[in-house]
């Protein structure tokens, strides 16, 4: 008697079968993971686990005792062991934000000339750092050696510039009395104060934008490459000037790199602190009261670190809410213009 296999259904039966075995009958090739292969996918966190303990320790951790020093009213008397000092809960941060007391308004006040200084200085620098990139696309002669000189502020240490203009602006032996009243014969017969009074928010501003515009110009100047030069050639064709070319080319392809470069702008600017401390000191006037220089006097020369350390993190969440909702707004407002 003959036996007649029986036909199993693919998908079904043994997996010893001839699914098991491919469409060719012979066994498939169990998957072994290779020991390198394992290597190579952890070797990329290997490499950044150094960078990142370095942040932990220069950054993170030193945020997070910050942060601790605030819920507690550490002064001079706890400075050997600031664990000591006693928990006073959100009473640092009601004393910052309440401006019927003097704490609170000294801090609004210094609040609101840093905003007015980091608006007029942020503008400045785009404003500057993009006629200056424009001017330079088109190959011309001395241009090579004329932007080189534009990046001599970007490329001088911050100490080394603020004191020269701190020089500059002395009463008596300063160069800018001495270009204004004696080269130019304007501001009367009396030299200026510049590093006192009203006129010191004029000071720090004119310093701040002179060394910071040309990161304005480096960034404007790399975008400018990725236009394409027939987009200006066709305009030209069509009758548009260059000011025409300007608005309706020009500016619409920097938006996005625009929108970078305005966010990283005030990010320094309003944080800015080597400036203001290295032009009028440990005591900044009123007129040039940034909120940086106002946390560091409320620190380390009135010797109270717990509302200092309070301010910095109203500071740090203020910074948090302006970068969140920027990015918000930016990205909406690029995703219509996509849409359109």
């Amino acid at each position: 008697m003959t036996t007649v296999p029986r036909t199993v259904p693919p998908g079904t039966g043994s997996p010893t079968g001839s699914a098991a075995r491919g469409t060719t009958g012979v066994p498939a090739p169990a998957r072994v993971r290779r020991p390198g292969r394992a290597r190579r996918s952890a070797l990329p966190y290997l490499l950044l686990l150094p960078a990142l303990l370095l942040e932990l320790l220069v950054h993170l951790i030193p945020m997070v005792m910050g942060i601790l020093m605030s819920f507690r009213k550490l002064t001079q008397f706890f400075i050997r062991d600031w664990s000591l000092a006693p928990w006073t809960g959100f009473d640092n941060y009601e004393l910052a934000v309440d401006v019927d007391r003097p704490v609170g308004r000294a801090l609004l006040d210094s609040f609101v000339t840093t905003c007015l200084f980091t608006f007029l200085s942020v503008a400045l620098c785009w404003l500057l750092g993009t006629a200056a990139a424009v001017f330079t696309q088109h190959s011309f002669r001395g241009r090579g050696l004329l932007r080189a000189l534009f990046f001599v502020p970007y490329a001088l240490p911050a100490y080394a510039a603020v004191i020269t203009w701190a020089f500059m602006f002395q009463r008596d032996n300063g160069l800018v009395n001495h270009v204004i009243h004696d080269q130019l014969g304007l501001g009367g017969a009396e030299n200026t104060f510049w590093l006192i009074g009203d006129n010191s928010f004029w000071a720090m501003l004119t310093v701040s934008v002179w060394k910071s515009w040309p990161f304005a110009f480096l960034i404007v100047t790399a975008a400018l490459q990725n236009i394409p030069a027939d987009l200006y050639e066709a305009a030209a064709l069509d009758g548009a000037g260059v000011w025409q070319q300007i608005r309706r080319i020009t500016l619409p392809s920097l938006g996005a790199v625009n929108q970078v470069l305005v966010l990283v702008l005030f990010l320094w600017t309003f944080n800015d602190f080597n400036t203001p401390f290295l032009l009028f000191g440990r005591s900044a006037p009123e007129a040039a009261d940034l909120v940086s220089i106002h946390i560091y006097q409320s620190s380390f020369v009135t010797w109270n670190f717990g509302t200092g350390s309070a301010m910095s993190v109203l500071l740090l969440l203020f910074l948090l809410l302006v970068t969140a909702a920027y990015l918000l707004l930016t990205g909406r407002g690029r995703k219509d213009a996509d849409a359109r």
